[in-house]
């Protein structure tokens, strides 16, 4: 019996717009989509005959809507499934806030804390990344049953693509917070099914690229 593989395609959306440095997590603030030339080279090198996934915060379906709008003609785009077990980390009671505001909740100890142990730690009201890691590697493994053999392209967040590089190298959630994940990078990650061989390189996964950039620096 042939292996089955099925192939992610991580895609970290575009900039977001409005925040002001503030801090995003979950809130629901829009991406900067003003550059044609980053979505063309992302289409260049995505599969076009793909399953589409975004998570449920309007700047990952804006990016992939811009993808797909250079990419096929929009009669015949896919349409993105939604999946709220990709977004972001939420990070509670400190969305929307600076840091700067940050430094003033209790004199900065109660930032301090969370930093000596960002993985763990859940901000007040919040989750620690540690639950991302654990809803998005479900998430993962759902979508990958579902959709055995086919390329997934998913696009999402800094947050939830380094908690799929954890789930698929079965690392500590804070040794993977060390992978930078650029907007509009590419991180591809490989399912490999396959029952018959006992080669370990022809079970579980492969990680092909992380923080692919097919393109020039995002110009706006």
């Amino acid at each position: 019996m042939a292996a089955t593989v099925t192939r992610w395609w991580w895609v970290r959306h575009a900039p977001v717009t409005g925040h002001k440095g503030r801090i995003s997590g979950q809130a629901d603030f829009p991406a900067d989509c003003s550059s044609p030339a980053s979505f063309q080279a992302l289409a260049a090198v995505l599969p076009a005959d793909a399953v589409w996934v975004t998570s449920n915060l309007q700047r990952t379906r804006q990016t992939a809507e811009a993808i797909l709008a250079v990419m096929t003609p929009a009669a015949t785009a896919p349409l993105p499934l939604v999946e709220p077990d990709l977004a972001e980390q939420h990070f509670g009671d400190w969305q929307g806030l600076t840091f700067e505001d940050l430094d003033k909740l209790r004199g900065g100890d109660e930032r301090s804390t969370f930093w000596n142990s960002p993985a763990s730690e859940a901000p007040p009201g919040g989750e620690s990344f540690v639950n991302v890691v654990t809803r998005v590697g479900a998430a993962v493994q759902r979508l990958t049953a579902q959709f055995a053999g086919r390329h997934i392209v998913a696009v999402a967040h800094s947050g939830s693509i380094r908690a799929a590089l954890a789930h698929a190298l079965a690392i500590d959630a804070e040794r993977v917070l060390s992978f930078s994940i650029a907007n509009c990078s590419v991180t591809q990650l490989d399912h490999i099914d396959d029952p018959d061989s006992v080669d370990r390189d022809k079970q579980g996964w492969r990680v092909n690229a992380v923080n692919l950039l097919p393109h020039p620096p995002f110009v706006r």
